[in-house]
């Protein structure tokens, strides 16, 4: 079993807090979680919306179903019965104990119109995303942390792009990695299989199912570029609306996700559009059709998919992290950019570069030094990931460093 880094916070939540919901996308391990927590630290009642009768009961009467529970309980795919929220409000507001309910979704539930408001400020919503590279390996990953704290990184042991391009393939959704590579596509076909008739039908009823593959496929083609729905529109031959639909579902899902554009007050003209990013890399590399070796012969491919990996990786840190930091992008007018920008509760800015290049000059730093300049006193670090091996300075506050600081930045306090 992969030791999870946010399990530490979901015990947390439960011990002070009456509903706790988990959710991410399918097979990315909230079950697995929750059972294990349910049957240690804190003992629970099992109970799976996946089952038919359990799922028949919850849907026929969802008030008797929550009257019926005694104790805690773990409801899993709560998605799937919406009805169920209110009867859960009407319990906690009768015993607010903490930790009555850990609920579990593989879509985004507080998107669900059903769900309203009955809930907020009544539980604690934390996400689980597909594995992370830390987690994987069984060790420590506080990149995100140390990224914001005035550290200077020293080299960790690199990745070379043959380890790079196995580690974006792989994913990491934990059946998947499990699995061995031959045996990962059959896995993949299935797992979208399974997501649009299940997940993404539990939260709507789709017209032209048929066309939800072809859509994923050309996504995932795009990670990591600037979401144009008129363009795609073009492509697919879908109207607009529909096409704005779809992708909204799928990010219900938790397949993709939009990444917003970082905006601030200057008279700089920014971009405001999002970037779309693919959750899990080893799902995108199935859908084009690449592996191992077809990914990094394809340059084009290759940094968007290197940039999307990257993304992932801060997107899982963040949500375990101390600074818990949201993610943006930034992008001028001219097409200046910085793949990813950290702003931490108090409004402190990381900026993070990917490049999947060997070597790195100072040109890749324009993005960040323009970020810095707008930013201000609020800038706090820069940094350029690449596929080299060493931490190299670039000026105050910028360095270079090795993609493998992600999972193993070893830093030394000045």
């Amino acid at each position: 079993m992969f030791q999870r880094h946010i399990r530490p916070q979901l015990i947390a939540a439960l011990e002070d807090t009456p509903v706790v919901l988990l959710h991410g996308a399918r097979q990315a391990g909230k079950s697995t979680l929750a059972q294990e927590i349910a049957s240690g630290p804190h003992p629970a009642r099992y109970l799976t919306l996946d089952d038919a009768t359990v799922f028949a009961a919850a849907k026929s009467d969802p008030a008797g179903f929550i009257a019926g529970l005694e104790n805690s309980v773990v409801i899993d795919e709560v998605q799937r019965v919406p009805d169920l929220f209110v009867p859960i409000k009407a319990a906690v507001d009768r015993d607010r104990r903490p930790g009555r309910f850990l609920l579990t979704g593989s879509a985004n539930v507080l998107l669900l119109p059903k769900l309203s408001e009955s809930l907020v400020g009544r539980m604690e919503v934390l996400v689980l995303w597909p594995l992370s590279q830390g987690e994987i390996e069984g060790s420590a990953e506080n990149f995100v942390n140390r990224a914001f704290t005035p550290a200077r990184p020293l080299s960790p042991p690199g990745a070379t792009r043959d380890d790079l391009a196995r580690r974006i393939v792989s994913g990491g959704y934990p059946e998947a990695v499990l699995r061995q590579p031959t045996r990962r596509p059959a896995w993949f076909r299935s797992y979208v299989t399974t997501i649009l008739q299940r997940t993404v039908r539990d939260v709507a009823d789709i017209e032209r199912m048929h066309e939800m593959p072809r859509l994923l496929s050309v996504l995932a083609a795009r990670t990591g570029t600037l979401l144009n729905i008129a363009d795609l529109s073009r492509i697919l031959g879908m109207p607009q609306t529909t096409l704005q639909r779809y992708v909204a579902l799928l990010q219900n899902a938790f397949l993709i996700y939009s990444l917003p554009a970082w905006t601030a007050t200057v008279r700089r003209r920014l971009l405001k559009s999002s970037k779309i990013l693919f959750v899990d890399t080893g799902l995108a590399a199935h859908l084009v059709g690449t592996n191992v070796r077809g990914l990094p012969a394809n340059q084009e491919l290759w940094g968007a998919f290197v940039e999307t990996f990257a993304a992932g990786e801060l997107l899982k840190q963040a949500a375990w992290s101390d600074v818990r930091p949201a993610l943006f992008h930034f992008r001028t007018a001219k097409g200046e950019e910085v793949d990813m920008v950290l702003e931490a509760p108090s409004g402190k800015l990381v900026g993070v570069e990917v490049k999947a290049a060997v070597s790195v000059s100072a040109d890749d730093f324009r993005g960040l030094r323009i970020l810095a300049e707008i930013a201000g006193r609020r800038f706090f670090r820069g940094l350029v990931l690449y596929a080299g091996d060493q931490v190299v300075p670039f000026g105050p506050n910028l360095h270079a460093l090795p993609i493998s600081s992600l999972w193993r930045w070893a830093p030394k306090r000045n």
